[in-house]
């Protein structure tokens, strides 16, 4: 049995890169930072940051370079595979390891807000109109209150709104 697969969960490293390929299919490019923290026998604390080379193609691609932005955190799943090319300066092969996307989901933004939203969906946060109801925006209730400055006899209990 053979499994190529790779989950990283990290920030965005720069705004995706959105081309179009002559065929007209679109690809994005972007770079994904993980962090790993430990502490070493000495007690100190210490951090190693890996960075990850990801692409994503057509409609996710497009997702992603419409809705995400440096900073940002992200899902990233997919598998592993290897470019590699002739160096032109130094004639040396040079190889790069890259996940091609196959799902992805949003996590939290740059600064510290979080967006629950898988690759078939847009971000229903972003670009939201908050006057309208339909946008699920916060609509204040009115709060039923007593007024006991105004009141002359005793509070009833009929009158009390909860």
């Amino acid at each position: 049995m053979n499994v190529n697969k790779a989950i990283v969960i990290g920030r965005l490293t720069r705004d995706p890169e959105v081309r179009t390929t002559p065929a007209g299919r679109t690809l994005t490019k972007f770079s994904v930072a993980t962090s790993n923290k430990w502490k070493g026998q000495d007690g100190q604390m210490n951090e190693k940051t890996e960075f990850h080379n990801v692409i994503a193609w057509g409609k996710r691609g497009e997702v992603i370079g419409q809705y995400m932005q440096k900073g940002q955190e992200i899902y990233v799943e997919g598998r592993l595979e290897t470019q590699s090319w002739d160096d032109k300066d130094s004639g040396k092969k040079m190889y790069r390891t890259e996940i091609n996307l196959e799902n992805f989901e949003f996590g939290a933004k740059a600064g510290g807000g979080s967006s629950q939203n898988n690759s078939n969906n847009a971000p229903q946060n972003q670009n939201v109109n908050a006057t309208t109801p339909q946008n699920n925006a916060v609509v204040e209730e009115e709060i039923p209150t007593i007024n006991l400055d105004e009141e002359q006899d005793e509070v009833k209990i009929e009158d009390v709104p909860f």
